[in-house]
């Protein structure tokens, strides 16, 4: 084996193994905030005086933001491991940095709303609320590190079809095989009988 072709390999084992811890967290989270948000649906439901009292409206607030952006951002990492694969992987830096963002802004800001649900101050959230702007910024550089990742228009990844080619090498297969028809008018590997 070669080097170019040793590169790639380590290069698709890295990527799958990326695609595999984004999914891993992006199902976790969702499974841990469907949860939240189903626990929230019955503290209403229950209409507990902790929960639903007028003077607890900020840790309302902050508990059903925390189950919201919670999904939201575990929908967003499991869309990244479904596209790591045609992200430009020669700046392995930018897509380690996109990685930690996207895995830090799933952790911290929702973790932010929902520790400011706690220890409330009057109508203001507890001090765990400081944590939401970090985990912001996390989740924004990680989603801008990915679109610097994107391909360009003109520089498009071949996307695999089945039997492990290219899409592009599928098409030359199937263009030569029509244009072997055109010239000796039989279909494709007929062209030498008669």
């Amino acid at each position: 084996m070669n080097a170019p072709s040793r590169i790639a390999e380590a290069d698709s084992t890295w990527s799958a193994a990326l695609s595999h811890r984004h999914l891993r967290a992006g199902w976790i989270g969702l499974l841990v905030f469907l949860t939240l948000g189903i626990g929230l649906e019955t503290l209403h439901g229950l209409k507990l005086g902790f929960y639903l009292d007028p003077r607890h409206t900020a840790r309302r607030l902050m508990w059903t933001l925390a189950h919201s952006h919670g999904t939201l951002f575990s929908l967003v990492n499991i869309a990244f491991a479904v596209t790591v694969h045609r992200l430009r992987s020669t700046q392995d830096r930018l897509l380690r940095f996109a990685s930690a963002g996207l895995l830090g802004g799933l952790l911290v800001l929702p973790l932010g709303f929902f520790l400011g649900g706690f220890g409330l101050y009057g109508g203001d959230p507890g001090i765990g609320v400081f944590l939401v702007p970090v985990g912001a910024l996390l989740m924004l550089a990680g989603a801008g590190a990915v679109v610097m990742l994107l391909p360009r228009a003109g520089n498009k990844v071949p996307r695999p079809v089945m039997g492990g080619e290219t899409r592009g090498e599928a098409q030359l297969a199937a263009s030569s095989d029509t244009e072997g028809k055109l010239r000796t008018g039989r279909p494709p590997g007929q062209a030498g009988r008669k």
